[in-house]
């Protein structure tokens, strides 16, 4: 049977994770309502994930990995998972497994009428701090892109991998793929899916990065909005 669903796994320093990335995750192959692969981004780690990353890989024939010469950032890691995928859909989820991969099952019912499902995080497990900035950062990119996500940040989605592999890159990426897909006349739609606190590994996202750099990519997005090309080929000759 061929694979219909690749899940892409960013890691950036997570080596704490990975073993329970692995456990999670073929418990998950087994009852997944699509032939499912994994792939790991690993984003220029200064630990031992790629070295166990690696290990798994050679361990599990549905796992695989693309390895990066210097960290790029969590918007260049999940371009490079669409662009590498050759399903017909491809999943994001973070390495962090703050997020159940099982609830890729929730989100896959309704992909068909979609193109992009996204998790909704109920109950998030994380600090009022990091709650509220997240909070404020998506009323922000709501204001802008109109898009009727209220989390755009869950680290939770599918997507038709046609979809994914129009969406241009630049940072900040993960935080408008929702709208994204609106500027391609595409359907979306949000879910709400279990949290869990981060049980290894530190957040990589602070203040300034969960508020002011959202509010300036909200800026670039509106820009690309602009000038975005979309067309749809009616005949070949």
């Amino acid at each position: 049977m061929l694979y219909e669903f690749t899940i892409i796994v960013p890691v950036y320093n997570e080596e704490g994770n990975l073993d329970r990335v692995e456990k999670e995750f073929l418990e998950y192959v087994k009852i997944a309502s699509k032939k499912t692969k994994i792939l790991f981004v690993n984003d220029g780690s200064k630990d031992q994930s790629q070295s166990i990353i690696e290990r798994i890989c050679t361990n599990n024939n549905d796992f695989s990995f693309i390895s990066f010469k210097e960290n790029s950032g969590l918007s260049a890691a999940i371009t490079a998972g669409f662009q590498s995928a050759d399903t017909e859909l491809v999943g994001y989820i973070d390495s962090d497994l703050q997020t159940d991969p099982k609830d890729f099952n929730l989100l896959l019912e309704h992909i068909g009428k979609y193109d992009l499902v996204t998790g909704v995080r109920a109950d998030r497990k994380d600090s009022f701090i990091k709650n509220m900035s997240s909070t404020i950062a998506n009323g922000i990119r709501r204001s802008f892109t109109h898009d009727g996500m209220d989390d755009t940040g869950c680290p939770l989605k599918v997507i038709k991998t046609d979809f994914a592999k129009k969406i241009p890159m630049f940072k900040g990426l993960h935080r408008f793929l929702p709208a994204m897909i609106l500027l391609q006349n595409g359907k979306i739609k949000q879910i709400p899916v279990k949290h869990f606190p981060r049980i290894a590994g530190e957040a990589k996202y602070g203040l300034w990065n969960r508020l002011l750099g959202p509010l300036m990519d909200c800026f670039a997005y509106l820009w690309m909005k602009k000038k975005y090309i979309n067309y749809e080929i009616e005949k070949k000759g």
